[in-house]
This record gives structure tokens, C-alpha cells and sequence, in this order.
């Protein structure tokens, strides 16, 4: 609490501050107060001139993305950048040429981590064009942003490559490497406003920095529950074979809506067992592998051998002498086609495995509704490889969890996927397992008695068969929690219809909702759906409101920086 004098004096000393002074004024005070709490004291304040300062440099912002965060934050700190007159621009880096560094004074990545280690799809390229270069990068200053999970093994592991890429070129990072887990808000408004900094008070001669990336990795909490109710929803003869499954926990298990169930499945005992065949080896056969001693049997149960990723692939091929032109083949399938030489160990084969990464499952249920419990809606993943039919490892290992079995998870929060105040209308498109989410939400506004309408979009192929909580919808629509219901049931006519025809036959009403004030919530695969039914929206907003596509796409960027359009694909 300040004194009085205090107190006039700040408030004296803000009415007279333009807008970069009162934002250089909060960077100065918040590296202060860091410097407090640590060792090294609070660097000395420049003298403030009444002149706003002139920032020459004009950072190009590129994103790589896979479910749009990356995307979302470039535009936040394009829009930061915008408000405090520094002028720079924002990409999609799969538009960005590598030719172009050489001509750039700095560049600020925001770049998100996939499955093994991966860079997102539209990222693969510039980073094998960077690496593959002779591009001298000696005047290139940068900073790169991770985006990732500390459950997957390699956390952030594509920002921490790109760094060293433009490492080894001879660019020069101006802030340390940042690897954010999955609630990054914070530490990204944090590096924004270092950026700030960094720009308005010397923008002509940024200091390079020789710190060490810090990184905060959070503890998320283990539960362990029982499998204590599970049912296909689909009717027999549907093409589909979707499981609600209900989970009681061993405690009270903390979550909210729009949170996932992240679990570590693990291999199935015959196919470890066909693996180590054909290295004539025991699976009882003790085996010291990072440090720790375990039977073939349980490394292999936990060790990734299923939709091996290009590099993993590779590096198998090399250890057998074999060219691997496929990609995503599981370990058998590599085994059967290519004899294993005799002088091959399983132990060289383990080192080139990753653990097997979580799997992620939007929850269904509200923990104020369904006490003590998490729902989960799964679909059997079932597709062609290799000419095989195949399973998914995740859905098929908790699918076969059986009644009263035993399973271990985890709450993985996603701050990016929340209910609006209470009293907000939402629009919900969720085709297929997508509709879990909404399920929550639902529930969640019924029990609380939540005022906002809602409006759910629901798809998949035939409305007798695969008409997923149908009998809750229905009373949801009879109490009145839901305002509007439409259905998308696919193979129901001759001609396919999906969410996104519903959504474009109920543009004026849809436009309305928006004008309103609805925020829009989309979950489920996000190709081809997600990208369609965006492309839909954008279409009906512009339609509607007579105005050109780009401004409708201006319009719903806008909403997505104001948290009111929020997705949740894969």
C-alpha cells in the first residue's frame, strides 16, 4: 500500500506519460522486481525523454503451428507490436522462404512441438531448407518461443532444433530460448514484453543474451481410477465402434470443462513377444538400458514401436542395412520384411526407440455433475497400412480396459478451450468424438443454471446408428438448456451432408448469434473439419454482413484474439 504523497505522485507522474512510457515503466519494474527476488540487481533506468523513442528495426514474426496456438500468439504480439507503433508483420512460416533470412535483421519464431519430437506440418519444410543451406546468418538477430507438453518426451524438442539451426548459421538469439508447457500464457505475455523492452529502449543496437533458457516445468499430477462403466454407443450394423467409458477415481480427480484425460497406453503383450522372436532373445532377460535395469518384457511394453516416425524409421534401417522407404510402419512390420543381421543386439534396437508418448482424451463429463467421475468418448481408431488393417495403440489399449479394471491418467488443463461467463451465449460444432467436450459443457451449464443460450452442431453417418447421447440432447432441448440443436448425418440421403451445410442454412440466425456476442467452440479432427467448417464461417460472416472474405477473415481472427472462437482439433 502506498502513502498518500506516494500515491499522488504515481498518479501524477502516469496522467502525464504517453502510452510507451507507462509500458516501458511496467517492463522496467517487473525486471526490478525479478532482479530483487534474485541475485543480480535491477539494471540502472535511462533517462526518459518526452520524445516518444523511434524504433528503426522491424521484426518479422513466423509461426509454425499445428492446432493454432502459434498462430494465436504471433498475432498477440503483432497486435502489442501494432499498439506500441513498431512496426512488423506476421506469417504462416510454410510462406516464408529460407532465402530471405539473409535479408532480415530479426526474426521471432513461434513454434509449437508434435507427437515424437515434431515440427508441425507446416514447419518441416523451412526447417530441412535452413538445416540443408550454406546460408550465412552472421547479421540475423532472432528469439524462438516453444510451444509443447511436458508429458511427451521430447519437450519442445522443434524449438530447441530451430535454435540450433540458426545457431550454427551465426544468428545471434536476443532472449533465451523459451520452452512453454501447455498453460503458455504467462510466460509468453512475459517474453512479449521483454521483446517490448528490448525495442522501444534500444532498438538500434540489441544486446545479444548469453543467458540460459529457463524453463518451469510443473508437476502434473498422477491419478489412478477403475474402469467403473463402459458402452458402445453406436447401434450394431454402424461402421463405427465408439465407447462412452466412465472412470472413478481413487481420489477426487480435479478438472474442468474443455480439460483432457492424458494417458501412457502400452503395447500389447504379443507383440513384444513377436518382437523379441526375432531377435532369438528371453523376454525375462535382464537388460540395463538409460541408467536403469528392467526385463526386455517391460521395456518393450513401454517403448514406442507402433507408426514410427520418418527419422526413427531410418535410423532402423541403418542398423539393419536396409533402405525403409515407407513411414508411420509399426516395428513388426519392419521386422517381417527385412531378416535382423545376427550380430545385431536388441539392446542397439532400444536405443532408437522413444518412450511412448501420451494420448489425449477431451473430457466428457462435469465434475459438477458427474461427481467423482471423468467420462471419456473414445472411437476404436481403426485404418490401412501397409495393405494392413490396423488399431490404434491409445484407443485399442483403453478400449480393452475391462469393467472394474484399473487405469492411470492424468489431467492435462487446456486454458485455451473454457465456457465464457455464464450469461454469454456459445455456439458448439462437434462431429463425431468431438461432441465430448460439449457434452461437458452442457452439463456444466445445466447444473450451474447458466443463462447464456447454446447452440450445439452435431455430425456423424447415420442418425439411427451413430446418434452419440442422443437421449441427453433431447432433454436438454425439452428443459430448454439447449436453445437450438442440428444435426449432420452424412449417409443418411444421397447427397453427403455435414455440420458445415447446417451451419451455411442457418447463416442469418448464425451471423446473429455473433453479432450477439456468442463465443464459437469447434472440436474434433482437424482435417479436413476444422478447416471446412472455418472456411464456412468465414464465408456466412462475409455474406451476411456484405462485406469482402479477407475483412470476414479479419473479423474472426479478431474474435480468436478475444478468446471467443476457441478450437480443440487433431
Amino acid at each position: 500500500m502506498l502513502s498518500e504523497n506516494k500515491l499522488t505522485l504515481l498518479q501524477q507522474l502516469v496522467a502525464n506519460a504517453t502510452d510507451t512510457e507507462i509500458i516501458w515503466t511496467n517492463g522496467y519494474l517487473t525486471g526490478y522486481l525479478e532482479a530483487v527476488k534474485g541475485t543480480t540487481t535491477a539494471p540502472p533506468a535511462p533517462a526518459i525523454n518526452n520524445a516518444e523513442p523511434k524504433v528503426t528495426l522491424k521484426p518479422t514474426i513466423l509461426y509454425g503451428t499445428e492446432t493454432g496456438n502459434s498462430k494465436k500468439a504471433a498475432s498477440s504480439l503483432h497486435a502489442a507490436f501494432k499498439k506500441s507503433k513498431i512496426q512488423s508483420k506476421s506469417t504462416d512460416i510454410v510462406q516464408y522462404s529460407v532465402s530471405k533470412l539473409e535479408k532480415e535483421e530479426l526474426l521471432l519464431f513461434v513454434i509449437s512441438t508434435q507427437g515424437e519430437g515434431e515440427f508441425p506440418l507446416n514447419a518441416i519444410a523451412f526447417y530441412e531448407e535452413l538445416v540443408a543451406s550454406n546460408i550465412k546468418l552472421d547479421n540475423l538477430k532472432y528469439a524462438v518461443f516453444g510451444l509443447g507438453d511436458t508429458s511427451y518426451p521430447l519437450f519442445c524438442n522443434a524449438a530447441v532444433l530451430l535454435n540450433d539451426a540458426l545457431q550454427e548459421k551465426g544468428a545471434q538469439s536476443i532472449l533465451p530460448l523459451v520452452k512453454s508447457d501447455v498453460d503458455y500464457n504467462e510466460e509468453f505475455a512475459n517474453w512479449q514484453q521483454q521483446l517490448l523492452n528490448l525495442l522501444l529502449n534500444n532498438s538500434t543496437a540489441i544486446t545479444v543474451s548469453e543467458a540460459p533458457a529457463k524453463t518451469t516445468v510443473p508437476h502434473k499430477k498422477d491419478y489412478k481410477g477403475t474402469v467403473s462403466h463402459k458402452v458402445i454407443l453406436n447401434d450394431h450394423g454402424s461402421n463405427k465402434q465408439t465407447y462412452h467409458i466412465e472412470i472413478t477415481g481413487d481420489e477426487d480427480v480435479i478438472y474442468e470443462p474443455g480439460d483432457a484425460l492424458g494417458i501412457i497406453p502400452k503395447n500389447s503383450y504379443e507383440s513384444v513377444i513377436e518382437i523379441i522372436g526375432y531377435f532369438t532373445d528371453s523376454p525375462d532377460r535382464k537388460v540395463t538400458f538409460k541408467n536403469k535395469t528392467d526385463t526386455l518384457l517391460n521395456w518393450l511394453t513401454q517403448l514406442n514401436i507402433k507408426g514410427l516416425s520418418k527419422k526413427t524409421l531410418n535410423s532402423i534401417g541403418k542398423l539393419l542395412g536396409v533402405n525403409i522407404s515407407y513411414e508411420k510402419a509399426d516395428l513388426l512390420d519392419v521386422l517381417i520384411e527385412n531378416p535382423v543381421p545376427v550380430d545385431i543386439k536388441i539392446e542397439s534396437l532400444l536405443e532408437l526407440l522413444l518412450p511412448i508418448a501420451p494420448r489425449l482424451y477431451s473430457i466428457s463429463s462435469s465434475a459438477e455433475a458427474h461427481e467423482g467421475q471423468v467420462h471419456l468418448t473414445v472411437n476404436l481408431n481403426r485404418f490401412v497400412a501397409n495393405n494392413k488393417v490396423k488399431t490404434g495403440l491409445a484407443s485399442q489399449y483403453i478400449t480393452d480396459i475391462p469393467k472394474k479394471g484399473e487405469i492411470d491418467f492424468y489431467i492435462h488443463r487446456n486454458n485455451n478451450f473454457r465456457l465464457p461467463d455464464a450469461d454469454t451465449d456459445i455456439i458448439m460444432i462437434g462431429p463425431g468424438t468431438g461432441i465430448a467436450p460439449f457434452r461437458s459443457f452442457l452439463a456444466e451449464r445445466d447444473i450451474t443454471g447458466a443463462d447464456g443460450r447454446n447452440w450445439l452442431f452435431f455430425g456423424e453417418q447415420h442418425f439411427t446408428l451413430d446418434f452419440y447421447y442422443q437421449t441427453e440432447i433431447q432433454e436438454w432441448l425439452n428443459t430448454g438448456v439447449l436453445a437450438r440443436f442440428d444435426g449432420a448425418f452424412s449417409r443418411d440421403q444421397e447427397r453427403k451432408i455435414y455440420v458445415q451445410d447446417r451451419i451455411k442454412e442457418n447463416a442469418t440466425e448464425f451471423n446473429q448469434w455473433l453479432l450477439d456476442g456468442a463465443s464459437i467452440y469447434i472440436c474434433g479432427q482437424k482435417t479436413p473439419m476444422s478447416l471446412d467448417v472455418e472456411n464456412t464461417i468465414i464465408e456466412v460472416i462475409a455474406n451476411e454482413r456484405n462485406i469482402p472474405v479477407e475483412e470476414a477473415k479479419q473479423v474472426l481472427e479478431s474474435l480468436e484474439l478475444e478468446g471467443k472462437y476457441q478450437k480443440d482439433v487433431y
